[in-house]
C-alpha cells in the first residue's frame, strides 16, 4: 500500500529523530509495508507500529495519522527505533 508521508528536516524535526536512531526515512517508510503488529505507543497512546525494513530489521514506529489540505491522509513519524533481539 502507497501512503503519504510528511517528513520535517527541519532543527528538530522527524528527520533528526530517525537520523538520530540510526535508520533512514527509507527504511521507516519501508516499515509500513511490512507491518507485523499494529499497536499504541505506551507513554503517548499515539498509533503506532512494529514493522520489518527493507533490509530486514524490526522497528518500532510511533506516529499521527493526520490528512492534508486537500484531505488526503498522511502519516506524520514521530519517533523510530530498531527493537533489539533479545
Amino acid at each position: 500500500m502507497d501512503y503519504l508521508f510528511l517528513w520535517d528536516d527541519t532543527p528538530g524535526g522527524n528527520v533528526e529523530h530517525t537520523i538520530e536512531h540510526g535508520l533512514t526515512t527509507d527504511e521507516v517508510e519501508s516499515a509500513f509495508d511490512f507491518v507485523e503488529v499494529e499497536t499504541t505507543s505506551r507513554s503517548t497512546s499515539r498509533p503506532a507500529i512494529f514493522g520489518r525494513t527493507f533490509n530486514g530489521d524490526v522497528i518500532f514506529v510511533v506516529y499521527d495519522l493526520d490528512k492534508d489540505d486537500d484531505g488526503r491522509d498522511f502519516i506524520y513519524v514521530r519517533t523510530a527505533y530498531l527493537v533489539e533481539d533479545d
